[in-house]
This record gives C-alpha cells, structure tokens and sequence, in this order.
C-alpha cells in the first residue's frame, strides 16, 4: 500500500509541483488560518487575514485586546464570523493562560499530547488540530479532510463513509512519518479536489488519476 500512495503522490506532484502551503508569514497567522478556514475558501480566509494585518492585530495580543464584534467584523468573509472570533478569543486565551502567550512552549509537546491539548479548546476539531501541529509545529501528523475522503474512495481504497480517525490512521499507517511529505500530499490532495475531482460532475478525463481510479472504469 505504501508503494501505490507514494506513486498516487508522485504523479500528483508531477502534475502539479510543488504547493508551497502553508501560505502565511509565520506561524501564528498558520494557526488563525486554519481556524479561519473551517467551511470556506482560503480565498474568504486571505480578505480576512489582510483585514487583521491591516489593523495591526494579526499576533495573539492583538487578538485578546480587540473587540469581539470588531474582530468578528474583519473576518466577515469566513462565514460563521462570530463563532470564529470565539474561537480566535478562546485559543489565545488559552494560551495566555497555560503558557504566558507563547506558542512555542505547546510545540515542544509530543504531537499527541498536544493534540489532546488543542482538540480541548472549544471549536477547535480534527482537522484543525491536526493543521496547526502540521503546518505551524511542524510535526508530522496527516490532515484529512472532505476531499481526501472524496478522493480515496473513488479511488477504491477506503469506504465511502470512513470516519476521520480511519481517514487519517490509513495514511499515518502506510507513509513514513515525514513533515514534508505530509504538507505537500495534503495540498495535492486540495488540489485535486478542488479543480479536479469534484463532488458533482468531476473532470474524469482530465485527472491526473484516471488511469488509477475505479469511477472511471464504472463510466
């Protein structure tokens, strides 16, 4: 099972390159995007970062001292706006008050404890969780999402209705636990599912995996 997920990487990074995800300046504008991200496209999730960079309150202070109805404001275009600046509020709080606002003391924890930490924090799930200890601790766990889950079924390698812990336990069972494959497969996969294989009317002959996938052979 290794060999076909590191050749489904393969030509998937052949095809694309490299995604350079990520996008941020450092890791605490990682940790807002990913909580920002939730239900929308990174495209609503830049309008809202810029907002913040604007008014000088893209840091964790920042966020702690302004106005929950003016934060909810600037990230407007994330949808569900107000829970997000809630949730925004309580990470940073959570932070300032077990590690005195700094969030590389929650980094030096091993990847499941702080797992178990973040997934504590009231709207943080999963995938979230999983994105800031990928993306912004960088370590090596896998983030899964919807489009994953789209993906790897059709390519007949997982059930339909697969949960997100049997989503991601395939992956972190038959991949070397590598920080930058994780990244870059992630993003692929994004990728893919985004342009490419959709959840209706998905572009089959212009898949870089159609030659792989069981959805093409059932056409």
């Amino acid at each position: 099972m290794q060999k076909k997920l590191l050749k489904i990487y393969e030509n998937l990074y052949s095809t694309f390159g490299p995604q350079n995800w990520w996008p941020a300046e450092d890791d605490f504008e990682v940790i807002v995007g990913a909580i920002l991200t939730q239900s929308v496209s990174w495209k609503n999730v830049e309008t809202a970062i810029e907002n913040l960079k604007n008014q000088n309150l893209l840091n964790l202070e920042g966020i702690l001292a302004v106005d929950k109805t003016k934060l909810g404001q600037l990230i407007r275009s994330t949808r569900y706006y107000n829970q997000k600046a809630d949730k925004l509020k309580r990470f940073c709080i959570y932070i300032k008050q077990q590690y005195h606002g700094d969030i590389y003391a929650l980094f030096k924890k091993d990847i499941y404890d702080m797992r178990r930490e973040l997934l504590k924090i009231k709207g943080i799930g999963p995938e979230t969780a999983d994105s800031i200890i990928l993306y912004a601790a960088n370590k090596p766990i896998f983030v899964v999402d919807a489009y994953t889950q789209r993906i790897f079924s059709r390519l007949g390698l997982l059930q339909k209705n697969v949960k997100y812990k049997g989503l991601q336990d395939f992956f972190m069972d038959h991949l070397p636990h590598d920080v930058k494959l994780f990244n870059e497969y992630h993003a692929l996969i994004v990728n893919l599912g985004k342009d490419y294989c959709k959840k209706t009317k998905p572009l089959c002959e212009k898949c870089p995996l159609n030659s792989m996938c069981n959805e093409v052979f059932k056409m």
